[in-house]
């Protein structure tokens, strides 16, 4: 209940201080000028006493770990062992200097008569007033601690000291963050942090305002200085040199540095520092890069290269880096969906890791980290951005869709005219590519060598293949699944497949983003392209005949390379007592959970348990291991990986029964119904939609030979 924040050498200079006023001028004997400091004798004065020999800094590096102070030889020891302990046995540094000064001071004011507790605190330079004396026990506390740190600067002191400046960082963070050439223009001068060079600013987050109508975007400028009234780009997360359809323009109506729970106005800001912009958040979705809009900028540059590019959108790798468990959400009153619809526009803006989704049945789905996220998100949704009466479905979570084996047989698609045909096959991902692809550790901008040499060296891929990487899916540059083509040179034309490549990687893309089972997204999948028949003349190969095969080709091959579901997974961290940890295991295998650690914590009574548990059975988790340990147990959970569901879904001689829990290896079927069904798809997959008839004949043909 009282807190404080003072640097480490505030003790040491407190103590020296101390001692070298009790010392005088030095006239006196040392006899006279010994003072005892916690049952230790200080000699003061010019004798060598401890308040003159000893700086701050010095005594502060003796006041931590194992250092003991001798009270006879006045020397510093490692061991209590090797000092004079006839008076006592020494303690350390730590407990005679710091923890039992302030034991002594807590005792004063909080228990001590008013003429005792002043006597004590004036005996270490602590005076204060009748009226301060007579005070209750926290104005007291506050008033005594005060006057005898003085100012609490130990915050401020740390970042001076440890926290470099915006002219020493700005060059490591532009090396992290900015997307482009760091020899370019805009990224020498940003990483100048050069207030002459055009604004240039990263918007990390927006603060919305008291009304929630409106926000205030809080970046770090770059470069450059920015004024009320100047115009300005805002360029998107989906912002590139050749694609600005993500890009607005805008004027800045206000500049205000940021300060804790309010805010000063500026009528400029220069290079280096955080400020807030008001007016320009229109076309803010998460993040964004703001430019200056006038003639010479880093956005006018007609050269390429010289072009301003943006910085890279934020990651959360602390917070699982992914929103997994989803929330439908729907008006009360349906005359009032344009209202919630604007409102969950405002969520996402105000909630990093918080996305929607409209369903092809039309349902508003809410994405978010967890149930307490969720339950924030809807209380500003009903309360701040749109002031409306919302209903909410029980919340669910995410699921991906995998391979565990590589296709039974080739499968191909035509196009609608008959005149182009694409082969492909799936397997599974080699075993942590997945991640590290999630993870932007692999760029396909890399020179083909050097992507070569990463697949070969780390998952012993062969030269043809490391080389073959044409795109990822379902996001470009983070997707978790590959496309290959792994056709030759003697079969197919190069040439002319390379037309089609875009169209071929966006019916992946397309595929991948919505799987064949109940439309979730694809991950940790390998496609390969073994053929393809194309048609001589470009208007009969244009996107909209080869992407849509495309898609019903990926599809396909999924469906024959026995597809699984996948459902997200929390890591579990728990702090209890040691005797409460045998009453967590029986409530986490009942959630199909397990503990993978638990060890005590040192220094203190409790234990840390670490285990794993499934997201979808993680609902009312918290609340029943408060119940089941009454109260003694701290659980925080993180999304962690994704783990494949038992069962398999395509099993349709799997019987659900309402009401009742499935077994394990049913469960795969259950959520797969109860996915579609919630989306408004048909029950079980229809092989019609992704096979053509050609394809379901040899399906046909090779069951009849199996049996």
């Amino acid at each position: 209940t009282h807190g404080g924040c003072s640097p480490r050498e505030s003790f040491p200079s407190q103590y020296l201080d101390h001692l070298d006023d009790v010392g005088g001028d030095g006239d006196n004997e040392d006899e006279e000028n010994e003072e005892t400091v916690n049952g230790i004798r200080v000699t003061g004065g010019t004798s060598g006493g401890l308040g003159r020999n000893l700086s701050p800094e010095t005594f502060a590096a003796r006041l931590w770990g194992d250092c003991y102070l001798d009270p006879a030889t006045r020397t510093f020891q490692k061991k209590a062992s090797k000092c004079d302990n006839s008076a006592g046995t020494v303690k350390r540094t730590f407990v005679a200097f710091i923890m039992e000064p302030l034991y002594k001071m807590y005792t004063a004011c909080l228990g001590e008569e008013e003429a005792d507790a002043e006597k004590t605190l004036r005996s270490v330079g602590v005076l204060l007033s009748r009226d301060q004396l007579r005070s209750s026990a926290r104005p007291l506390l506050r008033a005594a601690f005060r006057r005898f740190f003085g100012p609490s600067t130990g915050f401020v002191d740390m970042i001076v000291r440890h926290i470099p400046s915006p002219a020493a960082a700005s060059k490591g963070k532009v090396a992290r963050c900015y997307t482009g050439p760091l020899d370019s223009a805009p990224a020498k001068a940003m990483a100048k942090c050069d207030p002459r060079a055009p604004f240039v600013m990263h918007c990390v987050k927006l603060y919305a305002a008291t009304d929630g109508q409106s926000f205030s975007a809080f970046g770090r400028i770059y470069s450059g200085v920015i004024k009320p009234g100047d115009r300005v780009k805002v360029l998107g997360e989906a912002f590139s040199p050749d694609d600005d359809e993500d890009m607005a323009l805008a004027t800045v109506s206000a500049v205000s540095i940021p300060r804790g729970r309010r805010r000063t106005d500026v009528s400029m800001a220069r290079a280096g520092n955080w400020v807030m912009l008001d007016g320009i958040d229109a076309n803010i979705a998460k993040t964004a890069t703001i430019v200056s809009a006038d003639s010479g900028s880093f956005g006018d540059s007609p050269d390429e290269e010289d072009g301003i590019q943006i910085f890279a959108p934020l990651k959360f790798p602390q917070a699982g880096g992914e929103a997994v468990m989803k929330l439908a959400v729907e008006p009360l009153n349906p005359s009032e969906l344009p209202k919630m619809v604007e409102g969950l526009r405002r969520v996402t803006k105000s909630y990093p890791m918080a996305r929607t989704r409209v369903e092809e049945s039309g349902e508003h789905v809410l994405f978010g980290t967890g149930e307490l996220y969720l339950d924030c998100v809807m209380h500003d949704l009903r309360h701040v951005f749109s002031d409306i009466e919302v209903k909410i479905a029980d919340p669910v979570v995410a699921f991906r869709e995998t391979v565990v084996e590589t296709s039974s047989l080739k499968c191909f698609a035509e196009t609608a005219n008959k005149r182009n045909k694409l082969t492909m096959i799936a397997e599974p991902l080699d075993d942590g590519l997945a991640e590290q692809l999630e993870a932007g550790k692999v760029n396909l901008n890399w020179d083909k060598k050097k992507l070569g040499r990463f697949f070969q060296t780390k998952y012993e891929w062969d030269l043809l293949s490391s080389r073959s990487v044409w795109a990822f899916g379902s996001s470009p540059t983070h997707g978790t699944n590959i496309l290959m083509d792994d056709t030759l040179p003697s079969e197919v034309d190069k040439s002319t497949l390379n037309m089609c490549k875009s169209s071929i990687v966006q019916g992946f893309q397309w595929a991948t983003r919505e799987g064949p089972l109940c439309e979730e997204p694809v991950r940790a999948t390998k496609l390969k392209i073994l053929d393809a028949v194309l048609a001589d003349k470009p208007i009969h190969r244009g996107g909209g005949q080869v992407i849509p095969t495309a898609r019903k080709t990926v599809h396909s091959s999924l469906l024959t390379a026995t597809p699984r579901l996948m459902e997200p997974v929390y890591r579990v961290q728990m702090q209890c007592p040691g005797d409460v940890v045998d009453a967590i295991q029986p409530v986490l295998a009942k959630r199909r959970g397990h503990i993978v650690q638990d060890k005590p914590i040192p220094g203190s009574p409790l234990y840390s348990v670490k285990a794993f548990l499934p997201v979808i059975d993680s609902f009312g988790f918290e609340t029943d291991i408060r119940t089941f340990t009454q109260g003694q147990a701290m659980v925080y959970s993180v999304f962690d990986h994704w783990a494949v569901v038992p069962g398999d879904p395509m099993d349709r001689s799997i019987v659900l029964h309402p009401l009742e829990p499935s077994p394990p290896q049913h469960l795969a079927r259950e959520f797969l119904v109860k996915t579609r069904r919630r989306k408004g798809l048909s029950e079980d997959v229809t092989i019609t939609k992704f096979f053509d008839q050609a394809m379901r004949d040899q399906l046909a043909e090779d069951a009849m030979q199996d049996f």
